[in-house]
């Protein structure tokens, strides 16, 4: 029986402008999953723990694998290529549930990776999304991909058809260092889509249209101008900033540190910024922590790190 292990970045899913199919992968955590073949055909659930220690019961993560985001792919891709072999799975968790930086699918796309490089003729990275995206599916109820996307590929991803799968990796300006905090505490990304409207004025989509086209604009054309007044979210953000405590001043407090833009990190909690130096990101790191703590939340995790450049791939 063979083994390997693989890496996940953690991501930022929407980057504010672009709902649903636009997002980056970070260097800086992540999820590690080692996949074993195994003479029983069927996918089982050998260990899930955190960077702490903690185990699937304390962590609330379902060891059920037709219910688990890493193994549920795993069954699909089992069942597509009638494999004669199963896959045994170990997963530690370096993002917390919940935070809004693409926990699902990071556990999701390390195991399909992992198990991936076992098979005699591997798949393209590409084959892998539709399993992929069951990971998100089991989690949120939502197969979206703009957290899916960006950890299996790397970089600044933009999804621009779902069937058949297209996507485009945009250019990520440079010097651009993203900025991530994560307050401990847990929004799910089933009840942070439940507050969002299904109606939206026209001309906020015109307004939100614009911001994204000058995003993109300004990731080709390295505008860090232009990146400052088009990184701003006048659809989601008003809607969603009520889950984050504090929010409201965690994002000023990163604008008038420096920051191009700072806005929700997928489905929250975690907020985002984008910096354009190691000093600027430092300083936008220190206020926004600082923001949440005088906002009453003590408890802080944040990150400077560069986009991941590679996205998932084997570490052993």
């Amino acid at each position: 029986m063979k083994s390997a292990t693989a890496f996940a970045p953690a991501t930022v899913a929407n980057v504010a402008v672009g709902f649903d199919i636009l997002g980056f992968a970070f260097e800086a955590v992540g999820d590690v999953v080692k996949v074993s073949t195994t003479e029983q055909p069927s996918v089982s659930i050998r260990e899930i723990t955190d960077a702490t220690g903690k185990k699937a019961l304390d962590l609330e993560i379902p060891l059920d694998p037709a219910r688990n985001t890493a193994t549920v792919g795993l069954i699909k891709l089992r069942e597509h290529l009638r494999l004669d072999f199963g896959f045994a799975v170990s997963l530690r968790k370096g993002i917390a549930l919940g935070s809004g930086m693409g926990g699902s699918a990071a556990s999701s796309v390390a195991a399909l990776v992992a198990a991936n490089s076992l098979l005699e003729r591997p798949l393209a990275k590409e084959s892998l999304v539709e399993f992929a995206l069951l990971g998100e599916q089991v989690a949120s109820g939502t197969a979206h991909p703009d957290n899916v996307t960006p950890c299996l590929f790397g970089g600044l991803t933009l999804v621009t058809s779902m069937r058949p799968f297209r996507y485009v990796q945009v250019p990520v300006p440079t010097n651009i260092l993203a900025v991530i905090v994560h307050p401990h505490c847990r929004v799910d990304t089933r009840d942070a889509r439940r507050v969002l409207k299904s109606d939206i004025p026209l001309a906020d989509h015109v307004r939100q249209s614009a911001n994204l086209g000058g995003f993109i604009a300004g990731c080709y054309t390295n505008d860090l101008e232009l990146l400052r007044q088009s990184l701003v979210d006048v659809l989601i953000e008003p809607q969603r900033k009520a889950l984050i405590p504090a929010f409201a001043a965690v994002r000023s407090a990163a604008l008038e540190a420096g920051a191009i833009g700072a806005s929700i990190s997928g489905s929250g909690p975690s907020v985002f910024a984008w910096a354009t130096s190691k000093q600027a990101a430092v300083r936008v790191r220190e206020a926004m922590v600082r923001a949440f703590k005088d906002g009453q939340v003590t408890e802080v995790d944040s990150w400077v790190s560069p986009v991941s450049r590679e996205g998932a791939r084997v570490s052993r």
